[in-house]
């Protein structure tokens, strides 16, 4: 594994990180790089490389400024008038807590939405919301995006790793401790070989091949209990 210092430079520096939670949980890697950096490439590269679903997670703190709302708040609230939306959202995923998962949205700039080209300019535009959340990002957010969209948003829990220890939460974490927009572009690493999760030993691998630091859930947990 990398030095927790070599993560957040590479973070902070636009470059990509390797996030693995733990074997007791989701036991995934996730792809992972700074939403106020992206760029075409990055998507492009999590799009071949990592294989995942592409979100965009943001601190819980941004999502109350924008009243986003959890997808399974939602499909209750729905569930009043179609009971089989409650259904739905009945109990937990297997690795125990519930998804973090909002809306997904498009910036009205986009064409469809899809192209790599388009979920970078979602992504940056949305990373400028954050930034500005208290100085106009709220009207810039309800007047330049449209939902639903092609990123999906993924909401940190309010007490991050006190309270969750998904990837949302150690990445927005990660984010904090690398004084950056606390809104992070995040991908799962798939194996087309197994057609499962990229294991630990072939994640190791392809960080050393690639140059991109790794870092575990552990490491992110130990710095929430010093800061």
């Amino acid at each position: 594994m990398s030095s927790l210092a070599e993560a957040i430079a590479a973070l902070e520096s636009g470059r990509f990180v390797m996030v693995h939670d733990s074997s007791s949980r989701e036991n995934e890697i996730d792809m992972v790089v700074a939403a106020e950096r992206i760029t075409p490439q990055h998507i492009a590269t999590m799009r071949t490389e990592a294989g995942g679903l592409i979100c965009l997670a943001v601190a819980n703190e941004i999502a109350a400024k924008l009243g986003l709302p959890y997808m399974h708040d939602m499909m209750r609230s729905l569930g009043r008038e179609n009971p089989a939306f409650l259904k739905l959202v009945e109990g937990r995923a297997a690795y125990g807590d519930m998804p973090s998962f909002s809306i997904s949205l498009n910036h009205r700039e986009t064409f469809t939405g899809i192209t790599d080209w388009d979920r970078a300019l979602t992504i940056s535009k949305m990373a400028a919301v954050c930034r500005n959340i208290h100085s106009g990002g709220v009207q810039d957010f309800e007047r330049n995006f449209r939902s639903p969209g092609h990123v999906p948003i993924l909401i940190a829990s309010k007490g991050l790793l006190s309270e969750r220890l998904g990837h949302t939460e150690l990445c927005i974490h990660l984010a904090k401790l690398a004084n950056i927009v606390p809104a992070v572009a995040i991908c799962e690493m798939m194996d087309s070989t197994t057609y499962r999760a990229l294991s630990i030993d072939k994640a190791l691998e392809y960080s050393r091949k690639a140059g991109i630091p790794m870092v575990e859930a552990s490491q992110l947990k130990a710095s929430s209990r010093t800061a």
